[in-house]
Order: C-alpha cells, then sequence, then structure tokens
C-alpha cells in the first residue's frame, strides 16, 4: 500500500528566494567578513579536514560548517566583500571534492572517526556526522540545482539503510536519529520511493524517544533539576534538548498521531518551566542547568533551538513558535558574538558580568574558559556550528501556505521572489523592526493574480493593526496569522504595525528582566578587553581570544512596578546603523531608575545569585541606561526590584 507523508502546514522555499536588506544584510555581511566566512583559512579541523582531503578532524566538524555556510552564500548571493570573500566559490569547492570522494557504497566523507587535532578515535564511528551530512547535500541542491547532491543523498541513504541493520544507531546518532528525517523526507517527495519510509521507521525504532522520556502529563521528568557536576549525559546534553523538540514533529508527518503534536508542546513547556530563561532559551553547561541567570547555555543550543523553531513552524503553522524564534535570534544569538562576528563564547549569561578564566565559575559540566570570547572556547563544537543561525533565520522569514499564497513567519528587512500561478510576485519589506514598530511591504505582481499573504500577528503585540493600499485600517488577532486576500496587481502597499508595549519576565529569586515586543532588555556596561592566549596557535589578529571585565557598576535593583511600567521605563530611539548589535550602535534604550545593593557582589568572577526581591537599599536613586540584550557583551538582565 502506498503511503502519503502528511503534509506540512507551510512550504519552505528554495534557498536563495529570500534575500536579506537593510540591517539584516550588512549582520549577514558581518558574518560572512568574521570568523563564519574565513574558518576554513585557519581553523585546522576546517582547513585541514578530512572531509577536503587533509589530515585533521574528520568527523561532524565540516559538516557543522558547511550546513551553516551554505544558507549564508546564498542567501547573500556572494555579495561583493571589502576583504575578498566569495563564500560560494568556496562552498562549490567543499561541495565539489565530498561528492567526487563519495565512497562506492554512498558513504560521504572519512570512514574513520578522528577526533580534533588529528586524535584517531577507537570506538565504532558514531553515524550522527553522516546524518549531518544529509542536512547539507539538500541544502547545496536546493540552491545550485546540482544533480550530484541529489545522487549521493540517494546513495548516503541506501548506505545507511544497510547499516543500520547490524550497526544500530548509539551515542549521539541514537540521541539525533530524527535530523536525517529532514533529507529523508524531502527524498521520499520527489522520489516516492517506498523504501525510504521503512528507513524511516528503522531510525525512528532505533532512536532516543523523547516524548516517552520527557514523560508527557503522567510521568515524572528526571531532568527537572540541575545536572550535578560529574552527571554529563545524552539525555540532558543541551544540544540534543535544543534538537529535541522537533523530533516529534517530523515523525508526526509519518503518523498524523495526535500524542506526537502534545510531546513537541510537553517538552518545550518543561525545558520553560525548569530551565528556561528570558531569551527563550534554556540553560546548559552543558547540560540542563536550572533557572539561575548565571548558568550559560550553549552556542550551539542557541542555533540548534533556532532551526527546530523553524521546522516547527513549518509542520505545525503555530505563530508561538514564530515569536520564540525571533526572541532567540534577535537576542541571545547575536549576544554569544563580540560585535564583528570574529570571537564567540562557548556560554553566555542572561547576568554577566565578566567574561574570564577563574577558577570557581559555576559551570556543571564545562570548563573556566566556558564564557571567553575567541575562536573555539572550551571546545571547538560552536566554533564549527555556529554560522547556521542567521541565514537560516533569513531562509524561513517566508513560507508558502499548504493551500496557496505567502505567509510571513517571522520579521526583518528583506525581499522574496516567488511564482504564483506562474505570475513573479516580489515582495520587499522594509522596516527597522526589532527596534520599531513599523513594518513595511510592497507587493509587486507583473500581472493581476489572486492570493492570500499571511501576517503573522505577535501574541504580544493585542493592538497590531493592517492598513492596505492606503486604506482603513484592519484589526488583527494577536497570536494568529491575518490574511490579506486580494487580487495583486502592479504594486500594492500594506503596512503592518505592531504596537510594542513594556512588559516584566519574572526569574531567579522574583528578579524581573524587562522586555518590550521581542527584544530583552539589559544594563548597558563598561567594558575592559584584554586579549590572553596571544602565543596559541591560529590567535593572530583578527581571530583571538579575550576576556571581558566590567569598568562599570552592575549592581542595581530596579525602582519598577507592573502597575507604573509605563511611566518607569522611557525608551528612547536611534538611527539603526553599520552595527546595530553592539553597545555603542544600539538603536534604542531605555531609560529605567535604580538603586544599587552594596551586598550583592561577584562570586569567582560570575554575579552571585540575586537577592530575594523585594529588596530595600538606602543608596541615592541613579538613572539607568539598559539597552537591547543581543547589543551587550557584559549586562544583568534578572534585576531584584526595590520595595514599593
Amino acid at each position: 500500500m502506498h503511503m502519503k507523508l502528511n503534509a506540512p502546514k507551510f512550504y519552505t522555499l528554495p534557498l536563495g528566494a529570500i534575500r536579506p536588506e537593510g540591517w539584516l544584510a550588512r549582520q549577514l555581511r558581518i558574518q560572512a567578513d568574521g570568523i563564519s566566512g574565513h574558518l576554513d583559512e585557519f581553523w585546522p579541523d576546517i582547513r585541514n579536514s578530512q572531509w577536503f582531503g587533509g589530515d585533521a578532524e574528520a568527523w561532524e566538524r565540516a559538516p557543522y560548517w558547511l550546513d551553516g555556510i551554505i544558507p549564508l552564500a546564498f542567501v547573500l548571493d556572494d555579495a561583493p566583500s571589502g576583504n575578498g570573500v566569495q563564500l560560494k566559490d568556496k562552498v562549490t569547492r567543499y561541495m565539489d571534492y565530498i561528492l567526487e570522494h563519495q565512497h562506492a557504497d554512498g558513504w560521504l566523507g572519512p570512514r574513520e572517526m578522528v577526533a580534533a587535532g588529528g586524535r584517531p578515535v577507537k570506538e565504532t564511528y558514531d553515524l550522527w556526522a553522516q546524518l549531518l551530512a544529509t542536512k547539507v547535500l539538500i541544502q547545496y541542491y536546493d540552491a545550485t540545482g546540482d544533480a550530484r547532491a541529489h545522487v549521493a543523498l540517494e546513495k548516503n541513504l541506501q548506505m545507511l539503510d544497510r547499516h543500520i541493520d547490524q550497526g544500530p544507531l548509539f551515542n549521539w546518532g541514537h540521541s539525533r536519529w530524527f535530523e536525517v528525517l529532514i533529507a529523508l523526507y524531502w527524498l521520499y517527495e520527489r522520489t516516492g520511493g517506498e523504501w525510504l519510509l521503512d528507513l524511516a521507521s528503522k531510525v525512528h525504532a532505533q532512536g532516543f524517544d523523547w516524548g516517552s522520556f520527557f514523560g508527557g502529563e503522567r510521568l515524572r521528568w528526571p531532568m527537572a533539576g540541575p545536572t550535578p557536576k560529574g552527571r554529563w549525559n545524552y539525555m540532558s546534553h543541551v544540544v540534543n534538548n535544543a534538537m529535541a523538540p522537533k523530533a516529534h514533529a517530523l515523525w508526526w508527518r509519518m503518523t498524523g498521531d495526535e500524542r506526537d503534536r502534545a510531546a513537541v508542546y510537553d517538552i518545550i513547556s518543561k525545558l520553560d518551566r525548569y530551565h528556561g530563561m528570558v531569551t527563550g532559551m534554556f540553560t546548559g553547561d552543558e547540560c540542563l542547568a536550572g533557572k539561575r541567570p548565571t548558568q550559560g547555555t550553549e552556542l550551539c543550543a542557541v542555533v540548534e533551538y533556532a532551526f527546530s523553531l523553524e521546522v516547527l513552524l513549518s509542520i505545525f503553522g503555530d505563530p508561538a513558535f514564530g515569536d520564540r524564534l525571533e526572541r532567540i535570534i534577535f537576542n541571545a544569538l547575536p549576544a554569544t558574538f563580540s560585535p564583528d562576528m570574529w570571537a564567540h563564547q562557548y556560554d553566555q549569561q542572561v547576568n554577566q558580568v565578566e567574561c574570564s578564566s577563574r577558577d570557581g565559575w559555576p559551570w556543571n559540566t564545562n570548563g573556566v574558559e566556558s564564557n571567553i570570547f575567541g575562536v573555539e572556547p572550551n571546545y571547538g563544537c560552536c566554533t564549527a556550528n555556529l554560522s547556521q543561525g542567521w541565514p537560516k533565520f533569513v531562509a524561513h522569514l517566508w513560507m508558502r501556505p499548504q493551500s496557496g499564497g505567502l505567509a510571513a513567519m517571522a520579521y526583518a528587512p528583506n525581499t522574496v521572489s516567488i511564482e504564483v500561478d506562474g505570475v513573479p510576485v516580489v515582495v520587499s519589506l522594509k522596516t527597522d523592526y526589532p527596534f520599531r514598530e513599523s513594518l513595511h511591504f510592497t507587493v509587486t505582481a507583473e500581472q493581476p493574480v489572486t492570493f492570500p499573504l499571511l501576517l503573522r500577528i505577535p501574541a504580544w503585540s493585542p493592538g497590531a493593526m493592517v492598513k492596505v493600499a492606503g486604506e482603513q485600517g484592519q484589526q488583527t488577532k494577536a497570536g494568529k496569522f491575518h490574511h490579506v486576500r486580494r487580487e495583486w496587481e502592479g504594486t500594492t502597499e500594506v503596512l503592518l504595525t505592531l504596537p510594542m508595549s513594556p512588559t516584566l519576565w519574572r526569574g531567579y529569586n522574583d528578579a524581573v528582566a524587562v522586555e518590550r515586543g521581542p527584544l530583552v532588555y539589559a544594563l548597558r556596561m563598561g567594558e575592559d578587553w584584554r586579549r590572553v592566549h596571544e602565543d596559541a596557535d591560529y590567535r593572530e589578529l583578527p581571530h583571538a581570544d579575550w576576556e571581558v571585565y566590567p569598568t562599570t557598576s552592575w549592581n542595581y535593583a530596579l525602582d519598577v512596578d507592573t502597575a507604573t511600567l509605563e511611566e518607569d521605563v522611557t525608551f528612547i530611539e536611534y538611527p539603526v546603523g553599520e552595527c546595530p548589535f553592539s553597545p555603542e550602535g544600539a538603536p534604542i534604550t531605555a531609560t529605567v531608575k535604580g538603586r544599587r545593593l552594596l551586598d550583592w557582589q561577584q562570586d569567582h568572577g560570575s554575579a552571585a545569585d540575586a537577592p530575594q526581591s523585594p529588596v530595600v537599599s538606602s543608596e541615592p536613586l541613579e538613572e539607568l541606561t539598559l539597552i537591547p540584550y543581543g547589543c551587550t557583551n557584559l549586562r544583568i538582565t534578572e534585576f531584584p526590584v526595590l520595595k514599593q
């Protein structure tokens, strides 16, 4: 019997159909001119990767880098660069090597696992790197139409089908089994090969059952507390948990079982309840770490959770996933990089008052260098994997509804080009969102064509208004898609206004964070960047390692109250410049009053736990400046609250 996959609510567009504009284009150019675009020139694990014919690392790192650099190259369309980076040329050269050296049985890349530094791994090959490579192949084919990638994917999946008969998934492959379903379904929808669905069933049977582990409403979840030191495990690993929410959504395409849908929401709910941060992320350093804002979150988890939400948006179409995606992309993602994107952290902290290599840091698993900025602080997996965040966000800004038309899933300046019923259509969005409330769409159709334009209305904006072609504004429903269905001809202006009001998010010890729209606000602090590891390999400028120390006070309690918040916090707008995600370039600030808490001090370089709110202080009342979280390198985000 021929089986048909359950269709996703929305279909993704071909890679390259969406181009970044405005501040978003500048941000991707910063990334391309930084560590992402140059990593293969100096970092041995990519420069000398065995995936490319070298003698260094031979497992996940080259596929990780390609998984981000391919979309970066093609959404930028190899835009001219001041330093000569031509990403599409690089991508083509590396993919040529991989495709030309695929083994006869379908295996991709080196057969022997070799770790960083060329250290052989004696254990049996963990198939995770092969699963990851399948995502690389479909992106490359999507962007280029290179038929070799299609053939290589089919051969690779046939190899996996045979391999797991006698060598079942284990370790990382066991935890991340569902990642291969993305490519497997992609190939099935193009070939109809029934063996692919059999392979999906086999992979599912061998993989870790995340839904059962989280337990739904019936069972106790064993990871509800911080992972004890010395108890590293795959089930609590922060990146596995960031990937996990899409596991049951992908499997739902096979089953249509509402229990799979429910499992997705259960996983996200429990991660929020026990480990959630105001940034939309959850803690994990390197395993789940509780609610303290100093525990940190691994960069790999940030980019993987964002991608999970993009997959969830496609399959289930819940606008809440778009709200969460924007929160992560606009806050957690830029905050874990230096503004020039040459250096990154392994762990970022919501309350981060120093980035140094002191002993006694609060990490459950990670080393003392986990929050310094550099090439590969603590461990190089994030160095390889950091590139996918921004470009995949661009690639998922728009999707095609199952019933036709075009849907805005998330917002940032861009242009999308598609065909609707054979008619070329271009939609351009000019906006300084998320720093501003207004979004100006221009829909251009070469000849009359009727289709719905769906606009995601965030749950935080109940007063959102849509105005089409200068007509009277239309009321919208928060947390829903607003449908604009009409005949489009020539050029039509659509204005979406998303009013933003400040609110308070409550965290550990009842501390509060200020949020407005998709942005979280944090204390702007003075910074002293000190270069370290100058004599280490491949640490010459601009790819260097840095510690960061505070030069201003940070231990404040806020004088705010929910009932008077509109008066307590004042927002001031500035031009959106060349580097908006930087302390100096912050396009908006918030001023608020507060008093210092002299007893709230550092603990081994980290902020001690904030005292239980409300608090009392006799220190003078000061005016404090908060900036968007993504603009900060040092910050206090969760503040104690003064007793009213």
